[in-house]
């Protein structure tokens, strides 16, 4: 259950990928940034930097924004400073959520965070507060029409992946966060693209969302704290069925 979010999310997102391709690039070119100024500027020598620029590829993004991102994170052009942080609370109906920012701002983006929540009926907890919740773990989703579930399996586990979990549409790899990168690369090298690699909280155990009404609520808190500036992931554990997600599209 823990690659059903994401796969919401993906399919959610596509349909609204025009309207917010502005803020999409500005998230990835954040993480390129940090990631070059924290591990350098070539992705042969950067695991972080060569994930993200695979997402940014998988969006679309133009190279040169890439390229201008990377020199700002190794000072071959001025930018502004990022640090990232988390945060962690809860949105309506005891869902707990995990918030991954990046910003130049500290003071702006946890007032940010903590409005939103207060807005729509969530709050912001402490450190740990839902972290214990949560797995830290490298996840790929990708999308049947990429592969066979075989090949797939013997591609990711011999790379070092834990598991492969079949789903309707998708396959959803799960990989200690060592050996990510490693995953990551036997992909690249059999020239499958996934639809979303990340190193992501995934829920322990869910809780269960029993009405549309309730999914209403917990999907709205989720996509305005998404829909901020300075956040990069939401990560959350509802278990929201398919028939209550909203057709966007």
């Amino acid at each position: 259950m823990s690659g059903h979010s994401k796969w919401s999310t993906i399919k959610r997102k596509k349909g609204a990928a025009d309207a917010k391709r502005g803020q999409i690039f500005s998230r990835l070119s954040k993480e390129i940034t940090l990631a070059a100024k924290n591990g350098g500027g070539d992705p042969d020598m950067n695991p972080k930097l060569r994930t993200v620029l695979l997402k940014a590829r998988a969006e679309n993004m133009p190279v040169e924004n890439t390229e201008r991102a990377i020199k700002k994170g190794t000072g071959e052009l001025p930018g502004v400073v990022y640090e990232e942080f988390v945060y962690e609370g809860y949105a309506p109906h005891g869902v707990a959520a995990i918030i991954e920012v990046t910003t130049d701002n500290k003071n702006r983006a946890a007032s940010d965070v903590r409005s939103t929540f207060s807005k729509n009926g969530g709050n912001l907890a402490g450190a740990g507060a839902v972290a214990f919740m949560f797995q830290r773990t490298g996840q790929f989703i990708i999308s049947k029409d990429k592969a066979d579930e075989e090949t797939l399996m013997d591609i990711v586990l011999e790379a070092g992946a834990e598991d492969l979990k079949v789903e309707e549409e998708y396959f959803e790899v799960l990989a200690p966060l060592t050996e990510f990168d490693h995953v990551s690369q036997a992909l690249s090298q059999a020239g499958i693209e996934p639809d979303n690699a990340e190193l992501a909280y995934l829920p322990e155990n869910l809780t269960p969302i029993s009405s549309a009404e309730d999914a209403k609520q917990v999907l709205r808190i989720i996509d305005a704290l998404d829909d901020l500036d300075d956040v990069q992931n939401v990560f959350h554990n509802a278990d929201i069925p398919e028939a209550f997600m909203p057709d966007d599209g």
